[in-house]
């Protein structure tokens, strides 16, 4: 997600309209993770079969907020709405 604050800075700064296909393409690949992080965390996807099982497991939940607004969730969240406007910047700069 960090790269995203550069890459739509500089095509808000340039007037760039080709910026959409850097960070669309980065957006879909955090929504990915976002996805498969909530999946750990719902128990869809079992902790012995997540990659990060050494050190600090993925499944650890550092905030759970009225029983189920966790980090993942509020990543997943602000990807989909980075993914939503994208698509409507898109749309309307036909």
């Amino acid at each position: 997600m960090y790269p995203l604050v550069f890459i739509l800075l500089v095509g808000i700064l340039n007037h760039d309209k080709s910026v959409f296909n850097y960070a669309f393409i980065l957006t879909l690949v955090g929504t990915f993770f976002a996805i498969y992080h909530n999946f750990i965390h719902f128990g869809i996807i079992p902790e012995e079969a997540s990659p990060c099982v050494m050190g600090v497991p993925c499944s650890t939940k550092y905030i759970e907020w009225l029983g189920f607004i966790t980090i993942p969730l509020l990543s997943f969240i602000a990807f989909l709405l980075i993914l939503i406007s994208l698509i409507i910047f898109k749309r309307t700069t036909k």
